[in-house]
């Protein structure tokens, strides 16, 4: 069974489908067509809503603080791949991040948004509607745009954050069951 520590609920009889080790902490809100995968982490304050369409997350993304996530009514879900850093405070809808890609603090990616492999969305940037972050790019501003080609080094510090977000979610996991058993 998963610790889930924030809350889930269904809507119209579906359920989210919550790996066992995902960290859902204290405050978070995972509510109807959801799909988490292994090794994931869904922070305080955060909002996931797969109500009129599904929202499908991989392996080891965390999806920072107060983050949002939703779909589109009649159109689309979100779907997020496996090995991503979200950050604080964004919201995504009806969109797509491929694997191993960023979206940094504060950002938002809207309808038919993609962030391809290895494509980053800088802190703060506005995705408007349909364009996509080709691997290997940063895109940054409001609305987004192009700015340069990402470093190799800087595509590899992805692994480095969404490892590191595994790793504490597990600690995180950890210490709230220690907790509830004394």
């Amino acid at each position: 069974m998963t610790q889930v520590q924030g809350t889930v609920l269904p809507y119209r009889g579906k359920y989210p489908k919550i790996a066992d080790d995902v960290f859902v902490a204290p405050g978070a809100m995972v509510i109807g067509d959801v799909e988490i995968g292994a090794g994931s982490s869904i922070w305080f304050n955060c909002v996931l809503r797969g109500d009129d369409n599904p929202i499908r997350i991989g392996e080891r993304v965390n999806v920072q603080d107060g983050s949002v996530i939703h779909v589109h009514s009649k159109f689309q879900g979100t779907y997020i791949g496996s090995d991503i850093t979200i950050g604080h405070m964004c919201l995504l809808h009806a969109c797509e991040l491929e694997d191993k890609s960023f979206v940094g603090m504060g950002s938002i990616v809207l309808d038919q948004c993609r962030v391809e492999t290895g494509g980053m969305l800088a802190g703060g940037a506005m995705l408007t509607p349909g364009k996509t972050v080709k691997s290997g790019e940063l895109w940054a501003g409001r609305p987004a745009k192009p700015m340069r080609d990402l470093s190799e080094e800087e595509i590899d510090n992805f692994d480095w954050s969404f490892n590191s977000y595994a790793e504490r979610a597990q600690e995180y996991r950890t210490e709230l069951a220690a907790l509830a058993n004394a």
